[in-house]
């Protein structure tokens, strides 16, 4: 099944010059949702559609420009401020909305004397979480992930017995979700250093990040209705980037036996805009699993995940160090993966989590885990990158890394492209460290 349509057309240009650049992440094919403040303004939050280097006001764009039947109804709720209704919609009525923006935004679109006035520089904005996130889940699907921190710590028997047949998952923190560009306090915890018999008490020592991406479910399922395949493939809304910053000392003391808590609940940044489901239709992939891995149970199989299941991503791991800022040096790439490779989809994640009659809510996030890729140099954190701090990463300018320091900053960078669609983005998600608290 193709949901392909005139938005997705690579040739489509946009009289908003700067989303015509090759490079841009946010040309008219893409038009991912945020939700921002103007810089200066004490207002509620409006809601609004990057396109190149400006975000389109719906509030103002609502307000000052004519629209077709039923689409006055679709904006009013995000003139107002409010992501998810839109999310919560069907299919059909977010694909609606999407041409209609796709035409206003197009070369020639008669709506674009009004829509001039409705635009603003992304400079002038201050970006926000783009709704109130209810729940915070996040998945393990990243099999080279698992695979490379499982032979640190199991040599022998790297993936658990049941890696291959459940979509894993731990129940996180919603309430420290924070918007790129984000600065949060290196956390404390209890740790048990090496050779010692008694844990301690003090600031993280071996801080981590993990690139994944957040996936933003949308109208969600009755308590006790479990979401079938189907229902699940039409029900996320679109894809941040997140980070899940980890304290592995902290971690490896406190995660037996009911897994992670401080080590994972101190931040967690995800990018200011949500790429929708429908603006990565052009980059859907089949579903497969490698010859003799078992085949996922029938609760989580479908035709439709077999056909078009996962998502080709590409992702990028930059770090900054405070003594490279210093030297005007620019951020050092550390890995790159893809989202092809994770071992369950989309879908799979929501069927998961829902199987057993959770209640999954508009807005609700659900993190991938880590996504390596499968050869070396892919780790998708610091810890597979240095070998679990055994071999420390040489940075410009002389700098060594095993984990994170004071003043480092992680970016982490998306895009899609295809031989016959065009290149799409999904923005920065960048986080900084700062000291520990005395």
């Amino acid at each position: 099944m193709t949901l392909l349509d005139h938005t997705h057309d690579a040739a489509l240009r946009s009289w908003v010059e700067s989303a015509n650049a090759p490079d841009s992440d946010f040309p008219v094919q893409n038009l991912p949702f945020g939700a921002f403040r103007r810089l200066g303004r004490d207002e509620p939050l409006r809601i609004g559609v990057a396109i190149g280097d400006q975000v389109l006001d719906l509030k103002l764009a609502r307000a000052q420009c004519p629209w077709g039947p039923g689409i006055d109804e679709l904006l009013a709720p995000l003139a107002a401020g409010d992501l998810k209704p839109l999310m919560r919609a069907a299919p059909a009525l977010r694909r609606r909305l999407r041409s209609a923006l796709s035409l206003a935004l197009a070369e020639g679109s008669d709506q674009a004397p009004f829509l001039e006035l409705c635009l603003l520089p992304q400079a002038q904005v201050q970006m926000h979480l783009p709704c109130a996130i209810g729940d915070y889940t996040d998945f393990f699907t990243g099999i080279h992930h698992a695979t490379a921190v499982g032979k640190l710590f199991r040599p022998d028997n790297p993936l658990l017995p049941n890696y291959k047949w459940v979509p894993i998952a731990y129940h996180g923190r919603a309430s420290s979700i924070g918007i790129s560009p984000q600065a949060f306090v290196r956390p404390s915890g209890q740790s048990l250093p090496a050779g010692a018999t008694e844990p301690s008490f003090g600031p993280c020592q071996r801080l981590d990040y993990e690139l994944e991406l957040g996936v933003f479910v949308g109208a969600g399922n009755a308590l006790g209705r479990p979401m079938d395949m189907e229902q699940a493939e039409d029900d996320w809304f679109g894809i941040v980037l997140l980070n899940d910053w980890s304290a592995r000392d902290i971690q490896t003391w406190e995660y037996q036996p009911l897994g992670p808590f401080l080590a994972k609940n101190f931040a967690t940044t995800i990018s200011p805009w949500i790429v929708t489901r429908e603006a990565l239709e052009p980059f859907r992939t089949p579903f497969t699993r490698p010859a003799g891995d078992p085949q996922p149970l029938p609760y989580l199989d479908s035709a439709r995940n077999r056909d078009s299941g996962q998502v080709d991503i590409a992702l990028q791991v930059l770090l900054q160090t405070e003594g490279m800022r210093q030297k005007g040096l620019p951020p050092q790439e550390l890995s790159r993966s893809n989202f092809r490779d994770a071992y369950w989809s989309v879908a799979q994640m929501l069927a998961h989590h829902s199987s057993g009659g959770c209640n999954l809510q508009t807005g609700d996030l659900l993190g991938t885990g880590t996504q390596s890729g499968p050869q070396p140099g892919q780790g998708g954190s610091i810890l597979e990158l240095s070998m679990g701090g055994k071999q420390p990463l040489t940075l410009p300018g002389g700098e060594t890394r095993s984990f994170l320091q004071d003043g480092d900053t992680v970016i982490l960078r998306a895009h899609c492209e295809g031989a016959s669609a065009r290149r799409i983005g999904f923005g920065e998600c960048s986080g900084t460290v700062l000291p520990a608290l005395a």
